[in-house]
């Protein structure tokens, strides 16, 4: 057939061609529509290739916010997409059996929390998937979970750690602050994660030689707009505090303190700054440890870029969080979905992070962005007294806030107790009253039935 037609648009021309008109409009058409479909498989990023045994491997995913109950809202039964990175590494790592322990701020109790639990755990056929109650805004609650998974004996499996909670605040924003009146972007998407290894570090270091310990940052290339320059100098990181003004820095005199203009995207940058120099040094950490039977250190850093993705994050930040940017991010929303990528297509390099076998070996600390690895553009990163002046200064940031947070929950504890005990004295007073009202010691009222009687 295909002969035929060719040798009739040779012979008698193109227009003798059955339906030309309508041939015509496609040849127009179809180029562009090769160029979005290039477009769209250029943004969509590379695929994970990796595959690894992962049953009896037990993950914990620390998720941002609300990540995983949007999940079972808008992620009907087994079928369709989830709402965030973190939902599609646990079902990628549940699928091929790993046990998964999702940290997330709501209750274990939460109705949509244990609807997306029995989903995930039908879709994977994987039983093995629980949740634990950690909010990454309060420093408690980190401490609190943590401390409970350390004291045990012998030292509980943790194969891998996987860091992936994150905030941003939206564009042209005001600045929000964690229970512990930290700047979000600075709370919680570094303090957050430096106090939870802190107290995880020896269950980390406890873990047997022949397993092979993966803890994955989730980072973003805007770490290289941040500024952490000031920590270089022991003599300015004294008065260096993290105030998120600029999303950079202030030094605070003793007498005032310079404010200036909040920015979000500098904020957000330095926090993912922070987290990857922290994470240098954590590797740095864990390889000077000496085991106690003298094998080598099997626990690895790796670093893990997921790219530009659809997450409630960035939908947050492009709609300004506002009904009027969401209403505009919706009529957009063809354009959003041809340049970003899916939540599926952004846990490929988290994946390849927890599965690729040359990553298991030799040192720790490599980044994986579109499945493989890149180099790290800024110096700081590496630079030793950098990281010493961050280590010191997130140390005492977490000592002055959680003492601070004691304080406030003794207080509020104290006035919980008196408001009950001045309730209960209360209803005791009442009683009181009630039963002396008939004036006989308590025995009968004034409008009692036998008072009624013998008028």
């Amino acid at each position: 057939m295909p002969v035929y037609i060719a040798k009739q648009a040779l012979v008698d021309g193109i227009s003798s061609l059955p339906y030309y008109e309508y041939l015509f409009t496609v040849l127009k058409v179809a180029p562009w529509l090769v160029l979005l479909y290039l477009l769209k498989l250029y943004s969509g990023g590379a695929t994970n290739t990796s595959e690894r045994l992962m049953h009896s491997k037990v993950v914990m995913i620390t998720a941002s916010l609300s990540v995983f109950v949007l999940s079972c809202i808008v992620n009907s039964h087994s079928q369709g997409g989830t709402s965030g990175i973190g939902a599609e590494i646990a079902r990628g790592l549940a699928t091929r059996g790993a046990q998964i322990i999702l940290l997330t701020q709501h209750s274990i109790t939460d109705p949509f929390l244990v609807d997306y639990i029995d989903d995930l755990r039908t879709s994977t056929n994987n039983e093995l998937i629980n949740a634990e109650r950690v909010d990454l805004s309060s420093l408690h609650s980190i401490r609190v979970f943590a401390t409970k998974w350390v004291d045990n004996a012998p030292p509980r499996r943790l194969d891998m750690l996987i860091l992936c909670g994150n905030t941003l605040t939206p564009r042209g924003g005001k600045i929000s602050v964690t229970q512990d009146s930290i700047e979000s972007n600075w709370g919680i998407n570094y303090l957050a994660n430096f106090h939870l290894l802190s107290i995880l570090s020896p269950a980390l270091r406890a873990q047997p030689p022949d397993r092979d310990v993966r803890i994955i940052f989730g980072t973003c290339s805007s770490y290289m707009g941040g500024e952490l320059s000031d920590l270089k100098s022991s003599s300015s990181k004294e008065n260096f505090i993290y105030t998120a003004n600029n999303g950079k820095k202030s030094k605070k005199a003793k007498s005032n303190t310079q404010t200036t203009t909040f920015s979000t995207s500098a904020a957000y940058a330095t926090s993912q700054l922070a987290l990857m120099t922290f994470a240098s040094a954590f590797q740095k950490h864990l390889s000077a440890y000496s085991r106690p039977d003298k094998q080598p250190m099997n626990a690895r850093v790796i670093l893990a870029d997921p790219g530009f993705t659809r997450t409630p994050g960035m939908r947050r930040y492009l709609t300004w969080g506002s009904i009027s940017g969401l209403f505009l991010y919706l009529l957009m929303y063809p354009f959003w979905w041809l340049v970003l990528k899916s939540p599926e297509q952004g846990a490929q390099s988290f994946l390849m992070a927890a599965m690729d076998q040359e990553l298991g070996r030799g040192v720790g600390g490599k980044r994986i962005k579109e499945c493989r690895e890149v180099r790290i553009m800024r110096k700081e990163v590496e630079d030793e007294g950098v990281q010493k002046g961050l280590w010191e200064l997130s140390e005492r940031t977490i000592e002055k806030a959680e003492k601070e947070g004691a304080v406030r929950r003794a207080m509020e504890k104290k006035e919980r107790e008196e408001s009950e005990k001045a309730e209960k004295g209360g209803v005791t007073k009442t009683t009181g009253t009630g039963s002396t009202a008939g004036g006989n010691g308590g025995v009968k009222k004034s409008d009692s039935r036998r008072t009624r009687k013998a008028a």
